[in-house]
């Protein structure tokens, strides 16, 4: 702190020493005279009322631009089509000049909403762009498990989508924000309405006053920097914010009481000429467990992608009388969120989350951030959202990889317990459940 405000005075001096040495108060002022203007205008009633209005208008035009171009995003990234059809037309927008749309929007629409105009015209497609890029980046394996939960798009959206959107939407609101009080002041100059900063900048350029342009000018900037901070903040406190999770909704399906569950037909699957899956039929039970022991690259993990609905196979048919849940591969849970947050996401119950948790986690990290825990802790964090999720099928790829040998024992106790009841299929090295 104290090395930038060593920088900000060693600049003030540099312009000071300049203005000296040009010694002509029409083609430079110092920053002495421009702080002299600034305080006198300050003594005015109407500066006060000239920042308002001027902010309201800029701040309408930028709110607008705002919500409308994450609205736009957000159907264009649900269909295809319609990002094909907005396309020429934000890139019409960000190509047209400012001054094109100024002139003619004063022709059409008169000074007075002026700047709110182009202002919401400057900051739409930067919004549209960053929102639309940050959406097309959420993890697709993040969006496959939350498909298999059935999670409710309540909980994607802020706790799958919303991470995604954070860089990508600060780097933008920080570019658009920028962009709206240059833009918005420099169509208050052209159209000059009542009571704003692009008048008293037009009017202190008619009578030759420098300092005075650069006092409104520091204004125009102050608010910019007072706007900027404001929306952060704000980002911020909704980046921070974890609303309660809602419980996946049941589906009542035909043949509940049927003892088989899954039905693998005839299952045919390769990959370019790679046969992965030949022939392959099964019958899954009721309370019973199923071992995939066979090496790595035989097929298993795509095999439980086919069984979950997430892969079609060539040919054969997958028949399933009740939900099923999944432990991948991979841990896939959402970095930002601790471990009970993770396994509440699926569930809808906080409380049982940690509880379910503290039997395979030290209790201390329930509420780390996942990102912060070890490979053989997200590893249970994963299990645990697999088996406390409602369903009868559950499908459990390598769940015991990264545990030593007490937390692969833990473990294979909290499957055998959880599992009564259900078909529990288990593709592992080493049948650590009969050990």
């Amino acid at each position: 702190m104290g090395r930038r405000l060593l920088i900000l005075a060693g600049w003030l001096m540099v312009w000071q020493i300049v203005s000296l040495l040009c010694h002509n108060s029409i083609l430079m002022v110092g920053p002495v005279e421009t702080g002299m203007a600034f305080f006198q205008n300050m003594m005015e009633e109407s500066f006060w009322r000239t920042l308002g209005t001027s902010y309201a208008r800029i701040l309408a035009g930028l709110l607008a631009g705002i919500i409308c171009g994450m609205g736009l995003s957000a159907i264009s990234y649900r269909w295809k089509l319609l990002e094909e059809i907005w396309q020429p037309f934000m890139t019409l927008i960000k190509a047209i000049p400012v001054a094109s749309f100024t002139v003619l929007l004063l022709i059409w629409w008169g000074a007075p909403y002026l700047s709110v105009s182009i202002c919401f015209l400057v900051v739409l497609p930067n919004i549209y762009v960053n929102a639309l890029e940050g959406l097309k980046s959420t993890d697709r394996k993040l969006l496959e498990m939350a498909e298999v939960f059935r999670m409710p798009w309540r909980n994607r959206l802020f706790y799958i989508y919303r991470p995604a959107l954070k860089p990508f939407l600060e780097s933008g609101l920080k570019i658009a924000i920028g962009m709206a009080w240059k833009s918005g002041v420099a169509a208050e100059v052209i159209g000059t309405p009542d009571h704003s900063i692009g008048e008293r900048l037009y009017l202190s350029k008619i009578y030759l006053d420098t300092a005075d342009v650069l006092a409104w000018t520091a204004a125009a900037i102050l608010l910019s920097v007072v706007t900027e901070k404001l929306f952060l903040w704000m980002m911020g406190k909704v980046w921070a914010w974890e609303p309660g999770c809602r419980k996946p909704a049941l589906e009542k399906r035909e043949g509940e009481k049927h003892l088989i569950c899954l039905r693998a037909d005839h299952i045919n699957k390769s990959f370019q000429e790679l046969a992965v899956l030949s022939d392959y039929s099964e019958i899954f039970e009721k309370n019973k467990m199923y071992y995939f022991q066979t090496p790595s690259g035989s097929g298993k993990t795509t095999l439980f992608r086919i069984l979950a609905g997430l892969e079609q196979p060539d040919n054969g048919r997958v028949t399933c009388e009740y939900r099923v849940t999944m432990m991948f591969q991979e841990d896939r849970l959402c970095e930002d969120y601790s471990a009970v947050k993770n396994v509440e996401l699926v569930t809808g119950d906080k409380e049982s989350a940690g509880q379910a948790l503290c039997r395979l986690l030290p209790k201390d990290a329930l509420d780390k951030p996942v990102c912060q825990l070890s490979g053989g802790m997200r590893r249970r964090v994963a299990l645990v959202r697999a088996m406390e999720a409602e369903g009868t099928v559950c499908l459990l790829d390598e769940p015991f990889t990264g545990l030593d040998e007490e937390n692969r024992q833990k473990a294979a106790a909290y499957i055998g317990e959880k599992g009564r009841g259900r078909a529990v299929l288990i593709a592992t090295h080493e049948n650590v459940m009969e050990k």
